[in-house]
């Protein structure tokens, strides 16, 4: 569920890491981190960890804003090309920011998290707002706000058609403190919809006010996110913001019935399997005790390993040789079928995170997807356009055919825009 971790990508190409860092122009007047506020703060050194001690802000309380990069319109062309996109919607140079700000963990408690805004140059002074929600990432540097790299596609891709983009980094990635909850969906919205409040403090500070309409997409397991966010904003989360249209890509939206199922058929490939049913159990773990000791689910050599594999410091290239081949070679035999036959803990950690397409969206919704994926396999695309309209909603399911994983996003993302071109035009 990850825009860079399918069997055919990984080890992760950088070639992009380079372009960017190659193109990207540092706003070298403001490398210090930059006060959040008319409040005093510190500004050197800034911890985002420890941003809030000794006081509880407001959830979305913008912390600090850091500019992280600045490219001209032909730079962002030329990033967007390279990573196999169309660059035919691209009209602005961007500038983007790394936010902190305020928001809660899954058990409600204050923490912090980072985010990137990315910023259109030129265009409306006043601008529409994107919500992008990224996929599946295990290492923290490769979050939005910090990597250089595919983080930054769907957020450079929006902002240089002239839309303002709030892309999260979510819990424990980026540079906020802990563990990242992996597929925890409440918190994942928790993280976004603060990151949305914050967005909207510093874009107001950075001279570049939001109207208030929130386009919102995100790929794989960001469009899961997504679908999820949209409801919070329907459902009227914040007064400031409302909600325009919906466009996921290729979201694990049905996790018991379409994923699950999918791991065992061979839908999905053995590689991608593995490494998002280890990342999904060890984090869902500690939401949800699913054992009392890990080797109740994993055979060893790996029950003593995989907890720390996901620790948010290790890179792909490090996780998968470090997995078995198969499904089967990781799993005990009682847990391998419960895996297929899921109850107890285990069922109750899958179906909070499903339902995110059960409710009755009042914006247009497409649902991108393709035939060809073996990470998220298309039956989710379908399940949740069942569930849409079972409400009355007639969601098309945008099939890009043949066409992999990573490869389904880089087809869907100028169409996405070129889609939210048309509905801003009709105001």
């Amino acid at each position: 569920m990850d825009m860079n971790n399918n069997a055919s990508n990984s080890p992760r190409k950088h070639s992009a890491r380079r372009l960017l860092a190659a193109a990207t122009v540092v706003v070298l007047a403001a490398l210090g981190t930059v006060p959040a506020t008319a409040a005093s703060r510190p500004t050197t050194g800034h911890d985002p960890a420890s941003a809030t001690a000794g006081r509880h802000e407001a959830r979305g309380t913008l912390l600090a804003v850091t500019p992280v990069a600045r490219l001209g319109r032909a730079e962002v062309a030329a990033f967007i090309s390279e990573a196999g996109m169309s660059a035919d919607t691209v009209r602005h140079g961007v500038r983007a920011y790394r936010l902190s700000y305020a928001t809660i963990t899954p058990q409600g408690r204050p923490t912090t998290a980072t985010g990137l805004l990315v910023l259109p140059e030129g265009g409306s002074h006043r601008l529409d707002l994107v919500s992008d929600t990224h996929g599946t990432m295990a290492h923290r540097d490769y979050a939005p706000s910090v990597g250089e790299d595919f983080g930054r596609y769907a957020p450079y891709l929006h902002a240089s058609a002239g839309r303002a983009v709030a892309a999260p980094d979510y819990l424990g990635l980026g540079q906020g403190p802990g563990r990242h909850p992996y597929m925890d969906t409440e918190s994942a919205v928790s993280a976004s919809i603060d990151m949305l409040r914050a967005s909207r403090t510093a874009s107001r500070q950075l001279g570049r006010p939001l109207t208030g309409d929130v386009y919102a997409s995100g790929f794989s397991q960001g469009g899961q996110v997504a679908m999820a966010v949209g409801k919070a904003l329907q459902d009227g989360a914040d007064r400031h913001f409302r909600l325009r249209a919906l466009a996921p890509v290729s979201g694990p939206y049905d996790i018991e019935h379409a994923e699950t199922p999918a791991l065992f058929d061979g839908r999905v490939n053995d590689t991608s399997g593995i490494f998002y049913m280890t990342y999904f159990l060890t984090a869902q773990n500690r939401l949800h005790p699913l054992w009392k000791d890990p080797s109740e689910a994993f055979r060893e050599p790996y029950a003593g390993i995989v907890d720390d594999l996901f620790d948010t410091h290790h890179y792909e290239e490090q996780i998968i040789p470090a997995l078995p081949a198969t499904l089967k070679e990781l799993l005990t035999d009682d847990y391998y079928r419960k895996l297929q036959h899921p109850t107890g803990a285990l069922l109750a950690a899958v179906r909070a995170q499903d339902g995110t397409c059960a409710w009755k969206p009042a914006v247009p919704v497409r649902l991108y997807t393709s035939s060809g994926d073996t990470d998220v396999p298309i039956a989710n695309a379908r399940s949740c356009a069942a569930d849409l309209a079972k409400r009355g909603v007639k969601a098309p399911v945008i099939d890009q055919g043949e066409t992999g994983h990573n490869e389904t996003y880089l087809t869907s993302g100028p169409q996405i825009v070129r889609w939210f071109d048309r509905l801003a035009a009709r105001g």
